[in-house]
């Protein structure tokens, strides 16, 4: 039957691609990548990974973006995609200490009951792996077991993009969300007969990456409900994590009660993670910021929405006692007089751990951010002029229309940054004076972020066309409590910003100018 009237748009693909077409996007992107390298051997491979330009051109099938970010990663650091790298197997005594460290030895007989049982004669692997990739528990059907041992997948061995190419282990890690590498998805070729599907495990009580849930199996033996049902357990997982985080902090309440009544003022018990056991004198939050290297005792500290606090430390926690009562005279959020030149430090240099440092007029605190404020930070410190809610929608998430979720996110972040933060455009206060430091690899900048404009930052980085704000050209990255020296035009060490107008205005949400040094 003819056609009438407006041209309907072409369907998007909705059947996956089977492993023959897989292994055909494999060989042409590693091809391509490779004759590119050749063409280009100062600056790499020019167009971004996955996307337009990317390495397959327009109208061919490309690897999914966290494939692809993943393939080029391990492009730039040479590995072999048919030998890997060597491994390096954890001893007994370290296998055994990672296995009580990371928590999970407590959920280990659920996860087996909900994993291995289901599924019946399916042949597969269960492996639990810590934050860092470690495997830390591997069980399954005993022939499988042994064809899992010639390709190094074993008890104590480290799962990782590194040794081992893209995997299912290493890829959730990075991404912090379940995720299904299938086939020649793999980056070595060797593992192209397996199908993983895997799932990250976070603690309840701090946010933190603890570990991975991974399910393997012959590719052509691939279900679909694998990883629904991976993704199920890491949630079961974390709601163990959370029993036994609940039952800390009531023994921990019961100790606060009688100490809270001898305390004269305003008072609160938190755990070692900041959540609030007990309070007297003042409406409880839920939980208070705590730096990443602790409260130092006996000393007074700048405690976001309390403001300066006398700490002292308790068996499993804190006794927090606030100098003035909060909310009265404002002391508990950041004021634009104590923004006034005032110093953030965003170091982004841990995969798995994003982290906001400021020293200021209102005292010095630093403490853990959650990656979805990680990103808004990150764009907000490269384009220094400011943003609207709808170019920021646009960045996180390529739709400009999700304006609700940016202001909800940055009205969070106020709670805490107050006058740091300016609005109508929002932006860093003209005064403050902003670094980020990044990780050696530029794909390892917060590499679970999806993000339009994250991705394409990433690739300005690899090619090293722009820098990031307060980075340094030459000299290496400082330890993580060093915090940024107070310079108005010049970067650390004296080197001139590197990052043009020009350059921050392509990866950036918006497209004007931004500022070429580290303040406005």
């Amino acid at each position: 039957m003819r056609q009438t009237g407006r041209q309907s748009r072409r369907p998007e693909r909705r059947v996956p691609p089977t492993a023959a077409e897989l292994a055909k996007v494999h060989e042409r992107t590693l091809a391509d990548a490779a004759a590119r390298e050749l063409a280009f051997p100062e600056t790499g491979e020019p167009g971004r990974p996955g996307g337009p330009g990317g390495p397959n051109g327009p109208g061919l099938l490309e690897p999914r973006p966290e494939i692809g970010d993943s393939w080029a990663r391990l492009r730039r650091l040479g590995l072999d995609p048919d030998t890997g790298a060597a491994a390096v197997l954890l001893g007994p005594a370290e296998l055994e200490q990672r296995r009580r460290s990371s928590g999970l030895d407590n959920v280990m007989p659920v996860l087996r009951e909900t994993l291995l049982g289901p599924v019946g004669q399916t042949p597969l692997i269960l492996a639990i792996a810590d934050a860092e990739g470690h495997v830390l528990w591997q069980e399954g059907e005993r022939g499988l077991r042994r064809s899992a041992d010639r390709i190094g997948f074993v008890t104590g061995a480290r799962w990782i993009e590194e040794s081992v190419g893209t995997n299912g282990i290493a890829v959730a890690l990075r991404t912090q969300r379940p995720m299904h590498v299938h086939s020649a998805e793999h980056y070595l070729r060797s593992h192209h007969t397996w199908t993983c599907v895997a799932a990250p495990v976070h603690d309840p009580a701090t946010g933190r990456l603890v570990g991975a849930i991974n399910l393997s199996g012959p590719a052509h033996n691939v279900r679909p409900y694998l990883l629904q049902l991976t993704a199920t357990a890491a949630r079961l997982a974390e709601t163990e994590l959370r029993a036994h985080r609940l039952e800390a902090l009531n023994q921990l309440r019961t100790l606060a009660a009688p100490l809270l009544a001898r305390v004269g003022g305003p008072a609160l018990v938190v755990d070692a993670a900041g959540w609030t056991a007990a309070s007297a004198g003042l409406p409880p939050p839920s939980r208070l910021r705590i730096p990443s290297e602790g409260w130092a005792p006996a000393a007074v500290h700048w405690v976001p929405g309390l403001g300066e606090c006398v700490l002292e430390p308790l068996a499993d926690g804190w006794l927090v006692r606030p100098v003035r009562p909060p909310g009265t005279d404002g002391s508990g959020t950041v004021s634009a007089e104590q923004a006034e030149g005032a110093r953030l430090l965003l170091d982004l240099r841990r995969p798995d751990r994003a982290e906001l440092s400021v020293r200021g007029a209102a005292d010095s605190w630093s403490h853990p951010v959650s990656p979805r404020h990680a990103e808004l930070l990150l764009l907000l410190a490269t384009t220094r002029e400011g943003s609207t809610a709808a170019q920021l929608a646009e960045a996180l998430f390529g739709d400009a229309g999700r304006t609700v979720t940016v202001r909800a996110e940055l009205s969070r972040l106020r709670r805490y940054l107050g006058g740091l933060l300016a609005h109508r455009p929002y932006r860093f206060a003209d005064s403050v004076l902003v670094t980020v430091q990044g990780p050696e690899d530029p794909y390892d900048l917060l590499p679970a972020s999806t993000a339009p404009a994250v991705r394409r930052l990433r690739a300005e980085l690899a090619a090293d066309r722009v820098r990031l704000p307060g980075a340094a050209a030459t000299l290496p990255p400082p330890p993580p409590s060093a915090l940024p020296s107070p310079r108005t035009n010049e970067e650390p060490g004296g080197q001139p910003s590197a990052s043009s107008a020009a350059s921050w205005a392509s990866v950036g949400p918006q497209s004007r100018s931004c500022s070429t040094g580290t303040t406005a």
